[in-house]
């Protein structure tokens, strides 16, 4: 016999939460593509070296038992990796956990969330999935943020939780450390840098110095990005113990898998692959930006990442043409609020960044 009330045509499915009534589910705009430039991820797989040696673990790796719940291991390497203590890092399943973890931590029952849009967009998503009011300081129209408003306003006093990105998702540029520690010292608040694309910024946007300085500072980083483990949903955070002692009571406490730190502690003892690709995007971003320029009406914003945002008379256009003509998939912003024109465009390897060159300039400077 099946449990509960049989089915009857006059029965309703239960209103879930209310403040979910409006929020459209995530889209992350996946399209199958030739040259795929639209999610920021590594356009590099494993090295041989780290292929062999994950299938080597794979054999004395136990996946009936359940993982270690703060991963030890992995994290004792992290810490030796950004040069802070193994108790000042906390591992989850991509960026993404952590940032809600934080949210259901100093967020819900209408606590303050404070942003400078555009910015990545997960903030503000979380945010209201947890009932946390967002409060936004816009950034100035060159995509900057508004140093002097947004230390005004968190100054107030009644913000709990502050999340800002250096570089930003999806305009590329970093805030200085001066900056940041102006932050810090104006609130009690604590403060989400989120350094996703660290590896591939200037050394002098690294802020893990003040973390001896700051207990209310927080620094997200990703193995997404640079070390090219998109598929596999590893991020982490580095924060003052006291910090990682609050968010482990509302992490899931088998977030993160077996393989997946598997995979992350062999890419962290291959670093010297790591440093060569990562000075090859950087090489290839200033050339991609270089040739894009060129192009007429075209303005690239400066970036510290492994992307460009580069503004364009007819934006959708030409992100249709490319993605439907030349079968190049980049990122289309260009109706997005802060981002009117505006295309996101990840860095390739030299071929494919080739390919995205050709392809943009027969879109662009070809007659409509």
């Amino acid at each position: 016999m099946p449990f509960g009330p049989p089915p009857s045509s006059e029965r309703t499915l239960r209103a879930p939460a209310a403040h979910l009534a409006d929020l459209a589910p995530y889209d992350p705009k996946y399209l199958p593509a030739r040259v795929l430039l639209s999610a920021n991820e590594s356009p590099w797989g494993l090295t041989e070296s780290v292929r062999a040696c994950v299938l080597a673990a794979l054999a004395d790796r136990e996946f009936n038992r359940y993982p270690d719940p703060l991963a030890a291991d992995l994290r004792a390497q992290i810490a030796t990796y950004c040069g802070v203590r193994a108790e000042q890092v906390l591992i989850g399943n991509g960026g993404d956990e952590l940032i809600f973890d934080l949210l259901l931590a100093w967020g819900t029952g209408g606590r303050r969330l404070l942003i400078a849009p555009p910015s990545f967009g997960s903030y503000e998503i979380f945010a209201r999935l947890t009932d946390t009011e967002v409060i936004e300081v816009a950034r100035r129209a060159d995509k900057s943020v508004d140093e002097q408003t947004l230390l005004a306003r968190l100054g107030e006093g009644d913000i709990d939780l502050l999340m800002l990105a250096s570089p930003n998702n999806p305009t590329g540029e970093c805030l200085s450390c001066d900056f940041v520690e102006r932050l810090l010292a104006a609130s009690d608040a604590p403060v989400l840098l989120d350094q996703a694309y660290l590896e591939f910024a200037d050394p002098v946007y690294d802020a893990s110095p003040l973390l001896a300085r700051h207990d209310n500072l927080v620094l997200l980083r990703t193995f997404s990005k640079a070390f090219g483990l998109a598929g596999i949903r590893l991020g982490y955070l580095l924060a003052n113990p006291a910090v990682i002692h609050e968010l482990v009571k509302v992490r899931q406490p088998y977030s993160v898998d077996s393989f997946s730190t598997l995979i992350g502690s062999a890419v962290l003892a291959d670093l010297d692959a790591l440093d060569e690709r990562v000075a090859t995007t950087r090489l290839e971003r200033e050339r991609v930006a270089g040739e894009l320029a060129r192009l007429p009406d075209a303005r690239v914003y400066p970036s510290e990442a492994n992307f460009l945002l580069v503004s364009f008379p007819g934006a959708a256009v030409i992100w249709q043409r490319l993605y439907e003509d030349h079968g190049v998939l980049v990122r289309d912003f260009s109706h997005s609020p802060g981002l009117e024109g505006c295309l996101r465009i990840s860095i390739g390897t030299p071929e494919e960044n080739d390919l995205l060159l050709e392809a943009m300039r027969k879109v662009v400077e070809a007659p409509v």
